[in-house]
């Protein structure tokens, strides 16, 4: 009998090299091989002098097909080789498109991404997570591409509004809740400082939360390991501290409510539900609430009703049975994912009512 020899090849994911700029790069003015992507609103404050840019619409809107084939389109008129480079400046949805794009441009160009709110700085922007929306559903359609490049420019975020700066620390405050006891002892001590958006405490804690993500993301760059933990005790899915909650009053407030807003609000009910369960640390889940309240945070939703809630993460997660899965914490860096019952999650909403 003739054996069959089987092959497993280990093909490693590119690597993404991180930058600090005071400025936005001159080189992106050049139009030799590249493709710069923008928002009006990017484009307005950083696109002078870079040719054809392609501008998109802003924020989830460009989140379409049509937004990607435009890319592509520049790319091919300008006759883009695979030694190109497509560049994307601006928040959470032109990072996506500008990733995809990439991606799937003769089958991948080098990618730079730019981003320029603190929510793409600190986490839409590593990872390597692509993708578009498709018939209402959000990032139906994507691929996995981590970006060459990532250009980390801290005083960009004195451009964005109050509500957006805010939206973005939310995601600070997880990332420090997850994996950096320190980043989170600075967000209580310098907040005055933090919300002065100081460039050099801007960088440093994106910096901080770039490489808490990395340590998530790196076990599980294509989140083919579900809720498993690594050895190191990570596990990307608990990058969704505070998200269930989130995208479920998200719905069912039809979208009255920020992500970043939603997010903060969300974490301070994951708070609640640790200890209706009894697993977090009464003194942790002070010290959280009260860092959310000092940086402005609205944390009761009275005016959306529990059961519209709870309705929306029904539909939104898979359960069993009568159970919803949620991130969870016993106390800083001490995180969980547990199933949890439905009456549980309707008794941390309640004092919201």
């Amino acid at each position: 009998m003739t054996s069959v020899i089987n092959y497993r090849f280990s093909v490693a994911d590119p690597n993404t090299e991180v930058r600090f700029e005071q400025r936005m790069p001159a080189e992106f003015r050049s139009a030799a091989n590249r493709v710069v992507v923008f928002d009006a609103n990017t484009a307005r404050l950083f696109g002078a002098g870079v040719p054809d840019p392609v501008l998109l619409d802003d924020r989830d809107g460009a989140k379409h097909w049509a937004s990607v084939q435009r890319v592509l389109l520049a790319a091919l008129d300008r006759g883009m080789d695979r030694g190109g480079e497509i560049v994307g400046v601006g928040g959470g949805a032109v990072c996506d498109v500008a990733g995809f794009a990439a991606s799937v441009y003769l089958r991948g160009v080098r990618l730079t991404l730019v981003p320029t709110t603190v929510t793409a700085m600190v986490d839409a922007s590593l990872g390597g997570k692509t993708g578009i929306n498709l018939r209402g559903g959000k990032n139906l359609v994507g691929t996995f591409y981590p970006a060459h490049r990532l250009v980390v420019v801290p005083t960009v975020v004195t451009h964005l509004s109050t509500s957006d700066y805010l939206d973005g620390l939310a995601e600070v405050i997880k990332t420090a809740m997850l994996g950096d006891g320190g980043l989170f002892g600075l967000l209580e001590c310098r907040r005055d400082e933090v919300l002065a958006r100081s460039p050099a405490l801007v960088g440093e804690y994106v910096r901080r939360c770039l490489a808490v993500k990395a340590r998530f993301v790196a076990h599980d760059l294509r989140e083919e390991l579900g809720t498993a933990v690594s050895a190191d005790g990570t596990s990307r899915a608990f990058l969704n501290l505070g998200h269930t909650f989130a995208h479920a009053l998200e719905s069912a407030s039809g979208f009255a409510w920020s992500h970043g807003a939603a997010v903060a609000w969300g974490m301070g009910r994951a708070m609640r539900l640790g200890r209706v369960l009894g697993i977090v640390d009464p003194g942790y889940a002070q010290r959280v609430i009260r860092l959310l309240r000092a940086y402005g945070y609205r944390l009761c939703a009275a005016e959306v009703d529990s059961d519209r809630i709870v309705a929306a993460m029904r539909a939104d997660k898979k359960r069993s049975g009568d159970e919803l899965r949620f991130v969870l914490q016993r106390g800083l860096e001490q995180t969980e994912l547990r199933a949890v019952p439905i009456d549980a999650v309707r008794a941390a909403l309640r004092n919201d009512q």
